[in-house]
């Protein structure tokens, strides 16, 4: 991956030791060039592979317009990453999501028009922003009616991105992704990563339960094509500002697929048998869990040349690997 176009740029990461962003940092850590991490208190940095890049992290409160305008001067390119992930937190708790999810947003535009600042900003959004959908694959020309608040903030979010292209004469797109997996720090909300879980799980000999019968279609990307993602939007933002994309492989496997993968490839791994079982599933459960979904790419790879490049059974090996490595740390 040619990253020669960060060279010498300050980059700025919100949710940098975030399981996305550490990722992205570990790729950027191979070129000189000047990272901001921004997080919560506690958070912790991976150690990277590279060590070119002249990386630091802070502590700060995003939703706070002098975080933004201590940090957005001189950078040049901000992948805004940090976020509330989880639906079912969103919809007990709206206002709370919308302080974390959108005040950011706004705040960080609100800062660049007064103080007449301009990076590039490439945000992190979700492919169930667009809502429940009744045919497959997915792409920008679905309408988008979001059916949880969590989504209802991200979407927020990217309007007010593509307020700061259309209206500021700057330049923003949002990639919303599809099911994301593979090493890393993953999140500790139990509605996300949940194929890397499945592997945690099955590592440790743990019964792995599916909801019903599994069949639900998804589209599961992996972690190296998702930051390859970012970085050439980041480098090509001239062909995407003002836009969304859809990220995703294109290929749809079922919940129980997915399953019955993690089992065959952990248990070659561990030489153990490892249990499945179905199980009802729970109340509560936002209506998007009951969806297929698959995604159709093609803008984002006719304007980047982008495509994703590792199958779901090569990722479940490579994310086996890694976590199998870290257990014997």
């Amino acid at each position: 991956m040619d990253i020669s176009y960060y060279k010498d740029k300050v980059i700025l990461i919100t949710g940098g030791a975030g399981y996305l962003g550490s990722s992205i940092i570990n790729a950027l850590s191979f070129t000189k060039c000047r990272i901001i991490a921004l997080d919560i208190k506690g958070s912790v940095l991976n150690t990277m592979h590279g060590k070119a890049a002249n990386v630091s992290l802070e502590y700060v409160d995003i939703r706070n317009k002098d975080t933004w305008l201590k940090f957005l001067k001189g950078a040049h390119v901000v992948f805004h990453l940090a976020a509330q992930t989880s639906s079912r937190i969103a919809n007990e708790n709206p206002v709370k999501d919308m302080e974390v999810n959108l005040l950011p947003i706004a705040a960080m535009i609100e800062v660049c028009y007064k103080n007449k600042l301009r990076p590039d900003i490439i945000f992190a959004g979700t492919v169930t922003q667009v809502g429940l959908t009744d045919k497959c694959p997915v792409d920008e020309k679905f309408k988008d009616n979001p059916v949880t608040i969590y989504d209802i903030n991200k979407l927020a979010a990217e309007k007010y991105l593509q307020y700061y292209s259309n209206q500021m004469g700057r330049m923003a797109a949002t990639l919303r992704l599809a099911n994301v997996y593979g090493p890393g720090t993953t999140s500790s909300n139990a509605d996300r990563n949940i194929l890397n879980a499945m592997v945690k799980k099955a590592l440790k000999g743990e019964v792995l339960t599916i909801y019903g019968e599994g069949a639900f279609i998804r589209d599961y990307v992996y972690i190296d094509d998702v930051v390859r993602a970012f970085l050439i939007a980041g480098a090509k933002m001239d062909k995407l500002a003002g836009n969304y994309y859809v990220i995703g492989t294109g290929i749809g496997y079922s919940i129980k697929d997915m399953v019955n993968t993690v089992k065959s490839e952990a248990g070659r791994r561990t030489d153990k048998e490892v249990q499945v079982n179905h199980v009802p599933s729970p109340e509560g459960l936002s209506p998007v869990e009951f969806r297929n979904f698959i995604a159709n790419a093609n803008a984002f790879k006719h304007a980047t040349g982008w495509m994703a490049e590792v199958s779901l059974q090569e990722g479940i090996k490579r994310t086996i690997d890694f976590f199998s490595g870290e257990a014997k740390a």
